[in-house]
């Protein structure tokens, strides 16, 4: 290679600003239970910041929690603590 060719691709350099490769919210996170698997979440979330943390679409859901339903008027005043066991069930039209 020639001085001052560089190869194709990407190159860093030691001097370079780093960018911020994760899509992760800075900040503390809780471990809790999404239909019986272990998630790692943001810390302070409600039942519908969770809904849209785990990209659920929130139309046509219920959503249990420590093995109560929560009313969707509810959502938006209901916590997510650390430990919570979730079931979130979608329905499916059909015929």
């Amino acid at each position: 290679m020639q001085y001052g060719l560089r190869p194709r691709g990407v190159t860093f350099y030691y001097n370079d600003r780093q960018k911020s490769v994760s899509n992760k919210p800075a900040g503390p996170e809780i471990l809790i239970h999404v239909n019986g698997a272990p998630r790692t979440v943001p810390a302070g979330l409600n039942v519908r910041t969770l809904l849209v943390e785990l990209g659920i679409d929130s139309a046509r859901v219920a959503v249990e929690l420590n093995r109560v339903i929560v009313r969707k008027p509810e959502w938006d005043t209901t916590p997510i603590d650390a430990g919570a066991s979730l079931e979130i069930v979608t329905f499916v039209g059909g015929g």
